[in-house]
């Protein structure tokens, strides 16, 4: 498999990790799109949200139980934004699961 993530999952390439655990792994934007901008992965590979099912979807629950703990590690005191796109017309362009983790400041309300 050539993905990247699975890549930084596995320690093949480098990144500036903020949390991991056996289950995922939390590392910055190369890109940020806000001044804390992190990306929150599973370590197994899911493409996307359509991929996740019932094998799998304990990992999203995770997820979700660790991001406002990676949050206020990040000092994202006031509020943050977690985003996960699907597929190619929402904007995904590594195929691996994702959820965009962004603060630092007030951000943009227009979602499109």
């Amino acid at each position: 498999m050539d993905c990247i993530f699975c890549k930084i999952v596995d320690g093949s390439i480098p990144s500036k990790k903020v949390y991991e655990d056996d289950q995922i792994v939390c590392f910055y934007d190369l890109e940020p799109q806000a001044p804390v901008h992190a990306l929150i992965i599973p370590k197994a590979h899911i493409a996307c949200v359509d991929d996740i099912n019932e094998s799998n979807s304990s990992v999203v629950a995770h997820i979700f139980e660790k991001a406002p703990e990676i949050a206020k590690s990040l000092g994202l005191e006031n509020g943050y934004r977690l985003v996960s796109n699907c597929g190619a017309d929402a904007g995904q362009t590594v195929f691996h699961l994702h959820f965009h983790l962004l603060g630092g400041k007030k951000l943009n309300t227009n979602m499109a």
